[in-house]
């Protein structure tokens, strides 16, 4: 899920400024992306309540009723403004961790050290990275230090 830059596919490394522009933009977009998630969850709970069954699949089936049919085909369109939206977010070079509660990375480097910059929705700006191995336990705080040492 990483946006790259050219043809050697090397990641863009943000500075914080970079990454911080994005937030405003980020945070339009993740908060459209966790509305449509919520509305597909309730989508999803009316088609099971309609059938009768949790569907395993949202394909149209002869079986179906108009009405289920009519659901599913709602659903894989919100499925895929779902999909298209994390796709535009990837776009601006973000990394997106985990969409079910708004968690983006963009890569940073700290003296010399590729890291991620970490941010999640409802957050106002990075204020936190951690080491590429690390996951959102791993986050550490961008001390005044840490922001020095930023490749900006």
């Amino acid at each position: 899920m990483t946006t790259t830059r050219g043809a050697e596919n090397t990641p863009r490394i943000f500075s914080i400024a970079e990454a911080n522009a994005l937030i405003p933009s980020l945070s339009a977009l993740v908060a459209e992306q966790l509305r449509e998630q919520s509305e597909i969850e309730q989508g999803l709970a009316e088609l099971t309540q309609r059938s009768g069954r949790a569907p395993k699949t949202l394909a149209a089936s002869p079986e179906d009723s108009g009405e289920v049919n009519r659901l599913k085909q709602a659903l894989r369109e919100r499925v895929r403004r779902y999909e298209a939206g994390w796709d535009e977010v990837q776009r601006l070079g973000c990394v997106v961790k985990d969409p079910r509660i708004g968690l983006v990375d963009f890569y940073g480097r700290i003296e010399g050290r590729t890291v991620w910059l970490c941010w999640r929705y409802g957050e106002e700006s990075i204020g936190y990275y951690h080491d590429l191995d690390a996951g959102f336990s791993g986050r550490r705080a961008l001390t005044p230090a840490v922001r020095r040492a930023l490749v900006n």
